[in-house]
């Protein structure tokens, strides 16, 4: 239940960045804002591991596990924010929606996780409801769904993603979720900065819009050093499509931030797309009973 509670947390914080990078990813390269919120997020979550559960040499052994780790956890967030630049947000959030099924293909492949028929209706269910929730109950809208270069671009994206979370039970030794995310991380704040290091030089971070600074304060304390800890919590209690179920819920988290910040509800129709999703859930925590 706690992994499922950590899940819940992780969809609805990153709801945020999708809102909130869409507008800042005009206006930096992703290189460069992804090395910047991996560095400020291994320190951060470098304290938290001291000040919790302490930090050892023997948790480091083995490096090349967060190596890994690192290069899936760059691909996914540096090909997020260039698929920015030219999908629309609706298109990027359709593409979202496949990492469950690319999780649970790579959780067979790698550690043989088998989805049983309840998990494989709740993955169904919940796609149907996100995509219904997407696209605002719009048939035609569904129906004329092309891909881009930008959606095309931000899939591969997802598909690291979906390796990450099995390989995190599988390269665990041990080390509690707050070490084992600061060793990923470092790891992506090292693989960013090297290859980002012309970005980091060109950039005019004085003409900067504040939306930028909002952006990478957000990503960096919210979508990067909490919600990776909440991941690999419960990638270490959950299988790897369970996990990445929840990815389902974050078109009606999205709902849940515009309402907060004044827009209107949106119509009934699209709440059916919500009561699915929600259906699905149910259904993923009847089959852990």
């Amino acid at each position: 239940m706690r992994g499922h509670l950590a899940m819940l947390a992780f969809s609805g914080l990153i709801a945020g960045s999708f809102a909130l990078g869409s507008l800042a990813a005009p206006h930096i390269a992703p290189a460069a804002l992804n090395a910047m919120r991996f560095a400020m997020a291994a320190v951060i979550i470098g304290i938290w591991a001291i000040a919790t559960t302490g930090i050892t040499r023997r948790d480091f052994a083995a490096p090349w596990r967060y190596a890994i780790l690192g290069v899936l956890m760059s691909l996914y967030f540096v090909l997020m924010f260039e698929g920015l630049k030219t999908a629309p947000p609706v298109s990027m959030a359709a593409v979202f929606t496949l990492s469950p099924i690319l999780s649970g293909i790579a959780g067979y492949i790698l550690l043989r996780q088998i989805a049983t028929r309840r998990m494989a209706v709740a993955l169904a269910v919940g796609a149907a409801g996100a995509l219904w929730v997407i696209f605002r109950a719009d048939i035609a809208s569904l129906l004329e769904f092309r891909i881009g270069s930008g959606e095309a671009i931000y899939f591969w994206g997802c598909a690291a993603h979906a390796v990450y979370t099995p390989l995190v039970r599988m390269l665990n030794r041990g080390q509690s979720p707050v070490v084992f995310s600061f060793g990923a991380v470092t790891a992506a704040a090292i693989i960013l900065t090297v290859l980002g290091a012309p970005d980091l030089l060109r950039m005019d971070w004085g003409a900067m819009p504040a939306i930028v600074w909002i952006t990478l304060a957000y990503v960096t304390i919210i979508a990067t050093a909490l919600t990776i800890v909440l991941l690999q919590y419960a990638s270490l209690r959950l299988p790897s499509a369970k996990v990445m179920a929840y990815t389902y819920l974050t078109p009606s988290w999205v709902i849940c931030w515009q309402v907060a910040l004044g827009h209107p509800l949106p119509p009934g129709l699209v709440l059916i797309g919500v009561a699915l999703t929600i259906v699905a859930l149910v259904l993923l925590l009847e089959n852990d009973g």
